[in-house]
C-alpha cells in the first residue's frame, strides 16, 4: 500500500502523522511511504531522517493525498478539501461533531475517514486519544497559569501561593483522562485542586490515586456554580466520544466568577463545554467576555510538537499497519476497535454520535 505524510497546515500546528521509526516499520513491511517535504521539521524530524527510514520526500501535499492512505495529525483544513478523493483511507483526529462542513465533504468524496479520537475498545477505552488527552491536561494547568498572570489579563494571581498567602483554587470539570493529568500538573504547583465527575466510581478511583490531595464532587448545576464561584483557573475536560461536549456552564455563570479567572475549554474540539467558549488558534488563543479569559485552542498539544508527536505515534501506528497490511475492509472486520473509528464510508456516516450531533442520519459500518 502507499501511504502519505502531508505537512499540517493548520494554524502552529507542528506535528507529523509518522516518526522515522514508523517509516521504517511499514517499509519493511513492503509499503510505499510519500513524506512531504519539510512535515517533520516542527517536530524535529529532517527529511534526511525519514529518507533513511525509507520514505521517499515529495515537494508537494498534492503528492502525499495520492496515496491509499494518509496518516495525519489535524482535521483536514478547506485547502486540503480539493485534495480529498474516492476510496482515500484518512487517518486521523477528525472531531466531526461540530464540523458539518468536513463531515458533508468526506461524504461527498467518499472518503473512508477513521477519527483517533473514536476508535474505542470494548471497555470504552480510547487509545488513540489518550496521549493528547494526556498532553492537553497537563498543558491546561501550564497555560492557565500563564495567563493569571496580570500582564496577560488574569488576576494576577500563582496558583501555588507562597507561605502565608492562600493557593489558586483549579476546579476541574471531568474526570477522564484531560481531568486527571490537570489535577496532576495542578496539586504538583500547590493549587488546591476540585475535580467533577458524573461518575462516582471515576471518583472514587481519583480519590485513591491523589490520597486527598483534591477535592471530588459530583457534577451537577449546584456544585458547578459553588465551584465557579472560588475558581481562579477552570479546565473544561469533559468527553462524550464522537458527540458534541455537554454545555455545563451557561454565559450567566460568569457572573458567579472573578474577574480575570481564566477558562481553559480542552473540549472545544468537540465544541467546548462552556457556552460562551469559541475555538482559538495559537496565534490568538484567547479572548474575553464578562471580565473572564477564555482559552480554547483545537490543537492544544501541537504547541509541544516533540513530545506530541512521540506519544501519538506510539500508538498510531498498529492500526495503520493493520490497515496497510490488510486492507481496510478485513483489519475492521478483525479489530472491533478499528470498526468503531470509521466515521464515514462511503458516502455515509457510520458513528451514531457524529449522526446525531449535526442531525443527519447514520448507518453502521459494513464490509
Amino acid at each position: 500500500m502507499i501511504i502519505g505524510i502531508p505537512k499540517e497546515i493548520k494554524d502552529r500546528e507542528y506535528r507529523v502523522g509518522i516518526v522515522p521509526a514508523g517509516v521504517k516499520t511499514l517499509a519493511n513491511s513492503g509499503h510505499t511511504i510519500l513524506v512531504e517535504t519539510g512535515a517533520g521539521l516542527g517536530s524535529d524530524i529532517t527529511d534526511a531522517e525519514y529518507e533513511r527510514a525509507g520514505a521517499r520526500i515529495v515537494a508537494a501535499a498534492a503528492a502525499a493525498y495520492q496515496a491509499d492512505l494518509v496518516m495525519k495529525v489535524k482535521e483536514p483544513q478547506p485547502a486540503e478539501y480539493p485534495l480529498l478523493r474516492e476510496n482515500l483511507i484518512l487517518y486521523t483526529y477528525l472531531h466531526l461533531a461540530p464540523l458539518p462542513e468536513l463531515t458533508a465533504i468526506l461524504m461527498e468524496k467518499k472518503v473512508s475517514a477513521i477519527g483517533y479520537e473514536t476508535v474505542r475498545l470494548d471497555n470504552g477505552y480510547l487509545p488513540l486519544l489518550a496521549p493528547m488527552s494526556e498532553v492537553a491536561g497537563r498543558m491546561a494547568i501550564q497555560v492557565g497559569a500563564h495567563f493569571l498572570a496580570k500582564e496577560n489579563g488574569g488576576r494576577g494571581l500563582l496558583l501555588g501561593g507562597v507561605p502565608g498567602v492562600e493557593h489558586g483554587h483549579v476546579t476541574i470539570i471531568g474526570g477522564g483522562t484531560v481531568g486527571s493529568n490537570a489535577a496532576r500538573v495542578a496539586t504538583a504547583l500547590g493549587a488546591t485542586v476540585t475535580v467533577l465527575d458524573t461518575d462516582l466510581h471515576r471518583l472514587a478511583y481519583l480519590e485513591d490515586i491523589f490520597a486527598g490531595r483534591i477535592t471530588t464532587l459530583m457534577s451537577n448545576q449546584h456544585n458547578i456554580e459553588a465551584e465557579l464561584a472560588r475558581a481562579d483557573l477552570v479546565v473544561g475536560a469533559v468527553l462524550i466520544p464522537g458527540s458534541s461536549a455537554p454545555c455545563l456552564v451557561c454565559r450567566d455563570m460568569l457572573k458567579l466568577m472573578k474577574k480575570g479567572v481564566v477558562i481553559v475549554d480542552v473540549a472545544i474540539d468537540q465544541g467546548g463545554c462552556i457556552e460562551t467558549s469559541r475555538p482559538t488558534t495559537h496565534s490568538k488563543p484567547i479572548f474575553e467576555i464578562d471580565g473572564i479569559i477564555h482559552y480554547c485552542v483545537t490543537n492544544m498539544p501541537g504547541a509541544v510538537p516533540r513530545t506530541s508527536t512521540f506519544a501519538l505515534t506510539n500508538v498510531t501506528l498498529p492500526l495503520a499497519q493493520a490497515v496497510a497490511d490488510q486492507g481496510l475492509k478485513k483489519a475492521a472486520l478483525a479489530n472491533p476497535a478499528l470498526r468503531r473509528g470509521i466515521n464515514v464510508y462511503q458516502g455515509k456516516i457510520t458513528n451514531k454520535e457524529v449522526a446525531v450531533s449535526q442531525g443527519r442520519n447514520w448507518e453502521e459500518y459494513r464490509q
